[in-house]
């Protein structure tokens, strides 16, 4: 059973979908009573990072997150914001994230790479797995995601970074601390490559 934390973002019926198509039992949690017995997380996530991080702490559901997380060790998939909320801290907002992956959230306008590019970087592009990372069992050769984003999660340590893709450089796209995991893509959107990663992390 995945439990998906419904707390204010995201589209939350893309992933009940997508996961009923695939046969896998999905639960909405809205509170930390939907958590109980939870053997996997997935944080969705959209906007600001600030503001994602006060809905997350308003909805009650972080310490029993927390427990289940760094405690007990369930598995989490953190997607755009929902992954971004898993670093340290960005530079969109002043208030800190989770911690869970060691890191800063960047700004690509603040990067000379990508400065005189357009914002947000939205559409597909091609993403490059690690080698050996489970969530992207049978993507190593060929991977496209849908994105829609202008920050992005500079690890504090290069190997917690499972894929990158390009936006003027190479950046992370794709991170994984232990039982910890986040995309910046939408996987809910990006067609039967979306449908394999989600299938990944369940068979997790």
């Amino acid at each position: 059973m995945i439990h998906i934390v419904d707390y204010g973002l995201g589209n939350i019926q893309a992933f009940v979908t997508m996961y009923k198509r695939l046969g896998v039992a999905t639960v909405r949690a809205r509170c930390e009573d939907d958590l109980r017995d939870a053997n996997k997380l997935i944080l969705p996530g959209v906007g600001a990072f600030d503001h994602a991080m006060a809905l997350l702490d308003a909805s009650g559901m972080r310490q029993a997150l927390e427990q289940l997380v760094k405690r007990d060790r369930v598995p989490v998939l953190g997607i755009c914001v929902g992954m971004q909320i898993l670093a340290d801290s960005s530079e969109e907002g002043v208030g800190a994230g989770l911690g869970w992956v060691k890191g800063q959230v960047r700004s690509f306008a603040g990067n000379p790479a990508s400065a005189a590019l357009p914002m947000p970087h939205m559409g597909w592009n091609d993403v490059l797995p690690a080698a050996g990372c489970r969530l992207f069992k049978t993507l190593e050769d060929e991977a496209r995601f849908y994105f829609l984003h202008s920050y992005y999660l500079e690890c504090a340590d290069v190997t917690s970074a499972v894929a990158r893709a390009d936006y003027g450089f190479r950046f992370a796209c794709a991170v994984q601390n232990d039982n910890v995991f986040g995309v910046q893509f939408h996987p809910e959107k990006s067609h039967h490559w979306g449908a394999a990663l989600l299938k990944n992390f369940a068979e997790l």
